[in-house]
Parts: C-alpha cells; sequence; structure tokens
C-alpha cells in the first residue's frame, strides 16, 4: 500500500495500488513519471506555471517536461488567496522551491536507508540516484519499494548559483506553443456536455431600476430555455449562444427603467475627489526655492481582450462554477453567500481567460453564472458578458489626484517633501455577497459594503506615494469612500499614478534647480541597486546631459520592496500634432533571475501598457452612465504605434526574488510623460495626454 497526502489538508488515505505519492501538499509523484505540482495561485500569461515548474525542476534535479500544474480548484488546491501583489514568485514559487529541496533530501535519504550507506555520497542526475558504489535508482522505483512505509525525515536545503543548471536561463514556456497556434483552451472556449448559453440584460444605466419587464416575447422565441427575473437581474438562458442574443435584444425592448443622474459633473471628477477626499484647492506654484503642484489620472478600464466568461452547474444542491478570477477561495466564499449555500456546496475551478490585468469582470460573470444556473439546474450553463458589459460594468482602476510640494536648499537638493493623494478603492474583491455586481441588482438587493472597515492602506492609493529618494519626506493618503464609479485591483494598484506623480516632479525640480534629469536623480539616492538600474538604463539608451529635448525617464522600486526598474523613452511629433513614443530602453533588478525571457516579457508587457494608459485611455462618463462602451470610444495603443522595448537585466544570484509582474507600469508611463512634456517644451499634469489637444 502507498499512503497519500491529500493537498492541501493534513488527512491521509490508503491506497492500494501505486499511483501517486505525495511528498508534501506541493509535491505529487505519480507513477506515470510525472510529477504534480499544487498551488493555490493562478496561471493568466504570467508564466507563473512555468517559473514553479523550473524552480520544483531544479531542486529535484528532473527535467521540465515531467512536471505538471494541477488546476487551482477548491476542491484540491492549497488556499493562496488571490493571485496578486506581484508576489507569486516571492511566496509560492519559493514555497514549491522549498518544497522540492525537501522532496530530494527525503527521496536521497530514502535511497540511503534501503542501501545503507550515508545520503551525502549520493547525486541525482535527471531523476537517476547513483552512489559511488555503483547503486543506481530514480524516485519512482524508489517510491515503489517503499510499499507504503513511512518515508524518512528529512531537511532539504537550496541549491547554491553554482550548482544551477536550469535557473538563470530562458527555458522555453511550455503553454506558449498552444496559445500562439490557437490550440490553448480558455474559460470562453470551455464546453461542456447538454450546455446551455446565458447572456443577462445589464440595466440601461448604473443607479438604474426595473419598473416593468414583458418576458414573454422572448420566452417563445426559438430556442430560448428560461427567461429569468430577478429583482432588476435578467438574464435569458437558450440552447445556442445566438438564440440567447437574439432573445436578450428582445427583453431590452420589452423593459423600462427608473433612471435617476447619480453621478457627479464629469468635468468636475477631480475637484469631486478632492472634496470627498478633503484636499483644498491649491494654486500651482513655482517659486525660486519651492513647487507644488497637482497631477490627475482618470478611470481606467482592464479592457481584457475577451469579455468575462464564467460556466456554472448547479446539481443535487451543489455548484461548481468554472471561472478566470484570480482568486477561487474568495470568489467561492463569495457565491456561497449570494446563493445561501453552505461553503462545502461550492466548488470553483480556474481556467485561463484571455486577458486579466487585475479585478476585472470575472467574478462578476461568475456570480450572473452562478444565479442562472440555480435557478435552471441540471445544466452546465455558459454565461458569456459582451464588450459592452465588459466596458460599461467591469469594476475600473480608480481616478486618482496627487498634490506634491517640495522644497530645494541653496545647493539645488530636495530639502522638504510632501505628497498628497486621494483616491477611491483599489481593492473591492470578492470578500462576501455585496461586492458581486449581481447582488446589487437581485431582490433584495445587497448594498456594496467593501468599504467598511477598509483602512486607508487597504484601499491601495498609498502604493508608492513615498519616494525612495533620500529626501525629508510625509505623505498623507485620503481614500475617497464615496467615489463616483465602482473600482478595484489595475495592474500596479496606486504605483502607477503615484510614480508618474514623483517623477514628473522630478524632472520639474530638476529643472528648477537648472540639473540634468538622471544627475540630479542620482544625486538623491543611496541605494546602490537602484543608481545601478538608472545607469544602466541611461547608458543602454544613450542618455546625455543637455540633449534630453524629447527624451524621458522614470524610475520606482515597486511598493518601495519590490523590483528596481529605470526606464527611458523617446518621443517625437506625428504629422498630425501628436506625440509619439518610438523607443524606450529599461533596465531591471528583480534579484535572482529565474527565466530572463520570463522577466522581460513582464517588463515589456508591463511597458507597452502604461504607454496606452498614458497617451490614450480614460473611462468616460454623463451623468447616468459610462459612455464609452466600445474599442472605437476606448481607444488602445494600437500595434502600429507600439515602440521599441529593449529590457536589460541585473542578475543577483542567490538575491531574493522581487515582485516584478506590477513593476514597469509607473516607470514607464513617468518617461513617458517626461519625454513628451520636453518635446512638446511645457506639461500636462492631468492623463491621458492624447485626449483635449494635450498630446
Amino acid at each position: 500500500m502507498v499512503w497519500v497526502v491529500t493537498p492541501g489538508c493534513a488527512r491521509t488515505q490508503e491506497r492500494s495500488d501505486w499511483t501517486s505519492r505525495a511528498l508534501s501538499d506541493r509535491i505529487e509523484l505519480r507513477s506515470d513519471g510525472t510529477v504534480h505540482l499544487h498551488i493555490g495561485r493562478i496561471e493568466m500569461g504570467q508564466g507563473l506555471y512555468a517559473g514553479v515548474m523550473q524552480l520544483a525542476a531544479e531542486e529535484l534535479d528532473l527535467p521540465m517536461a515531467r512536471f505538471r500544474v494541477a488546476p487551482v480548484d477548491t476542491a484540491s488546491a492549497p488556499d493562496e488567496n488571490f493571485t496578486d501583489a506581484s508576489a507569486s514568485m516571492r511566496r509560492t514559487g519559493m514555497a514549491v522551491r522549498r518544497a522540492a529541496a525537501t522532496a530530494r533530501a527525503v527521496m536521497l535519504a530514502l535511497a540511503a536507508r534501503q542501501w545503507r550507506i550515508g545520503a551525502a555520497s549520493l547525486r541525482v542526475e535527471n531523476g537517476i540516484v547513483r552512489s559511488a558504489a555503483g547503486h543506481r535508482t530514480d524516485y519512482w522505483r524508489l517510491l515503489a519499494e517503499a510499499n507504503g512505509k513511512a518515508l524518512p525525515a528529512a531537511r532539504g536545503s537550496l541549491k547554491a548559483p553554482e550548482a544551477y543548471r536550469l535557473l538563470g536561463r530562458s527555458v522555453p514556456r511550455p503553454d506558449l506553443p498552444a496559445k500562439v497556434t490557437g490550440a490553448a483552451v480558455f474559460v470562453q472556449d470551455l464546453r461542456l456536455p447538454g450546455m446551455l448559453h446565458a447572456r443577462v440584460l445589464r440595466p440601461p444605466s448604473l443607479a438604474a431600476s426595473l419598473e416593468a419587464s414583458d418576458t414573454q416575447a422572448a420566452a417563445t422565441m426559438p430556442g430560448v430555455v428560461r427567461v429569468l427575473r430577478n429583482g432588476s437581474f435578467l438574464a435569458v438562458v437558450a440552447q445556442r449562444e445566438e438564440q440567447a442574443i437574439a432573445a436578450l435584444e428582445v427583453l431590452r425592448a420589452g423593459c423600462r427603467w427608473h433612471e435617476p443622474a447619480t453621478l457627479p459633473d464629469p468635468a468636475g471628477l477631480y475637484a469631486y475627489l478632492r472634496s470627498e477626499a478633503g484636499l483644498p484647492e491649491i494654486v500651482p506654484s513655482s517659486g525660486d526655492r519651492r513647487l507644488t503642484a497637482t497631477y490627475e489620472v482618470p478611470y481606467r478600464m482592464h479592457a481584457s481582450i475577451g469579455p468575462s466568461c464564467a460556466v456554472a452547474q448547479f446539481e443535487d444542491g451543489r455548484l461548481t462554477v468554472w471561472t478566470h478570477a484570480q482568486g477561487v477561495y474568495p470568489l467561492r466564499a463569495s457565491l456561497a453567500s449570494l446563493l445561501d449555500l453552505p461553503r462545502r456546496a461550492v466548488r470553483c475551478i480556474h481556467l485561463e481567460g484571455a486577458g486579466c490585468y487585475g479585478h476585472n469582470g470575472a467574478d462578476d460573470a461568475a456570480a450572473d453564472a452562478a444565479l442562472i444556473a440555480q435557478a435552471v439546474q441540471g445544466a452546465a450553463v455558459r454565461l458569456q458578458w459582451s464588450r459592452e458589459d465588459e466596458h460599461g460594468w467591469e469594476p475600473y482602476g480608480p481616478a486618482m489626484v496627487m498634490r506634491l510640494s517640495g522644497t530645494l536648499d541653496a545647493q539645488g537638493r530636495i530639502s522638504a517633501w510632501h505628497h498628497a493623494v486621494a483616491s477611491p478603492t483599489h481593492s473591492s474583491r470578492p470578500g462576501g455577497a455585496a461586492r458581486l455586481l449581481a447582488a446589487r441588482h437581485v431582490e433584495p438587493a445587497i448594498a456594496p459594503s467593501f468599504l467598511h472597515g477598509l483602512t486607508t492602506w487597504a484601499g491601495g492609493g498609498r502604493y508608492n506615494a513615498r519616494p525612495y529618494y533620500r529626501v525629508l519626506a510625509s505623505v498623507e493618503s485620503h481614500l475617497v469612500r464615496r467615489a463616483p464609479l465602482r473600482s478595484s485591483a489595475l495592474r500596479s494598484l496606486g504605483a502607477y499614478a503615484n510614480v508618474f506623480a514623483i517623477e514628473s516632479f522630478m524632472d520639474e525640480l530638476a529643472e528648477q534647480a537648472g540639473a540634468d534629469p538622471l544627475q540630479f536623480r542620482l544625486a538623491h539616492l543611496d541605494d546602490t541597486r537602484a543608481a545601478d538600474v538608472l545607469r544602466l538604463a541611461a547608458l543602454r539608451f544613450g542618455w546625455e546631459q543637455g540633449r534630453a529635448q524629447s527624451h524621458g525617464i522614470g524610475f520606482a522600486r515597486l511598493n518601495g520592496y519590490g523590483a528596481y526598474i529605470a526606464v527611458c523613452a523617446h518621443a517625437t511629433v506625428e504629422s498630425d500634432g501628436r506625440a509619439r513614443i518610438t523607443r524606450i530602453v529599461a533596465a531591471a533588478d528583480c534579484g535572482e533571475l529565474i527565466n530572463p525571457d520570463a522577466v522581460r516579457n513582464q517588463i515589456e508587457g508591463g511597458i507597452v501598457q502604461a504607454v496606452s494608459w498614458t497617451l490614450y485611455e480614460q473611462v468616460r462618463f454623463d451623468r447616468t452612465r459610462i459612455t464609452n462602451t466600445d474599442w472605437s470610444s476606448y481607444p488602445i495603443l494600437r500595434i502600429t504605434e507600439a515602440p521599441g522595448v529593449e529590457v536589460h537585466l541585473i542578475d543577483r544570484p542567490g538575491a531574493d526574488y522581487l515582485g516584478l509582474g506590477e513593476a514597469a507600469q509607473g516607470p514607464a508611463g513617468a518617461a513617458v510623460a517626461n519625454a513628451v512634456a520636453r518635446l512638446r517644451g511645457h506639461r500636462h499634469r492631468t492623463l491621458p495626454l492624447h485626449v483635449g489637444g494635450a498630446g
């Protein structure tokens, strides 16, 4: 018999055949020669699965081809809450690496016990254990020969950098071939036997409530299985997707809504945020020694290329949901609350979605699907959002206002710095039914409650508000509790806006001091790693003192403890008078490199997204609704507009892994803003730069 430790808990069960053996709640060896890794953080294009496989393969001395990552499933995966905060490698990755090192030590101890020799004399290569005396076996034979006996206790130690064979190499990601050839299955592609298709009819405006509806015409259309009404929550279920879409339009025509005007005047958005936060209006000043400035960033969309989707099945009192949400355990708890079910009756299984970048509509689509599946019962129900649903109803990245003031001393150094930020919450992820969109529309409606007990730090607006420079700085963060639009986590949270403000202000102070922007930054840094990335980016970019009329620079260390990134940007003027970013060079230090190519991918993607945010992206609204609900009215950076991007990396073998996934947003946005300001000869402190002639 073999004892199997069920992943995620301490229970064991007997098996009468050799099929698998778990060496920890992270590492499971199966008799087919594969190693299955169990993690609670999800893959969303960032290369996490490949990264943990590379770490485990290094410590177990096995080829990566033997590894699999189990789906993140509440029935089996460890509960690691949300995949967020650029923390996957330093938390989950290190947990897997330590588990793999311990598993290797256990296997060597097992071989030593069988051969009656010391474990220190053994070596491993490609899973083959050898002794100096000529013994030879592999992990799988060792487990089979153990025949259910208790495994020896052992303490593993991580390999030293000089012993690496995989870490630090650009190993190809095993998931990419399927993704680039169209063979990958995203949640949008999932098809189950007998599956039905559903669409939800959203209210025509954000605060609208349903006064009357005629469901009969839609209910009698071909293929329609059910028209569901629960308060202001309306949905159509049909045998085919196009039937559901057609019936939805008929249902739309039969509804009457009450639409109060609850949103502030969009022209006064930033004044509204300042007022709600208690930040007084200020007049910018630029005296000889003191500078004050206010920077503003609008609401932005996640703008996922694939609209949100979920599949749900309610059968025998139990709900199963396939979702691309970033936290299946928090979602499970919230769905259980919404549907009045015990948590044990809800199972959430993660499948990748086509784009994410934070808290988009994935959780809300899962809630829609769950409500509909509970009403239909038995059949699986696929719920697909439209592009208009996604643009109009996802939680947005918050608009923010940053008010900065600084003073220069006689030597042109910063002697005082104050940073005040006003921001709605950056965190309304599932934490109870009230945080799900459908909860606002069902009867009785559940009022949003995500601000109850929320601190200003938890709101996320304070991220990167404290400059990383050696200055006497004070920071105050104000949470806007009565925000006009629903908001939540968008890649980097408040760091993008705060770094845009800080690095713009550094350029303005440098100009006032008569200093080169690069040298001004270096003069205010005492962290050599920070200085190293600035110097490397400038060197590779070709930064020259006094010749930066179209160049911009930006730097930050993510949240003061993550990766260091410096970015240089070059701007030109197009024939239509708009600025274009043609070249970007970045340098990064994220500690020890696991896979350099994967690191570059993360930085390149963050840079391109930040360029798009800085030049183009802005949620627009009137007094009742979102007004840009398609790609033509919410433009993003086109492929033909993307700059050439170079990324240069500093490797620190043996150093801690530093959070990377969100680190490029702020420095890249700041570099773009600074380059455009120098190109134009005047600075626009409100983003995006290409709206209202600002570009």
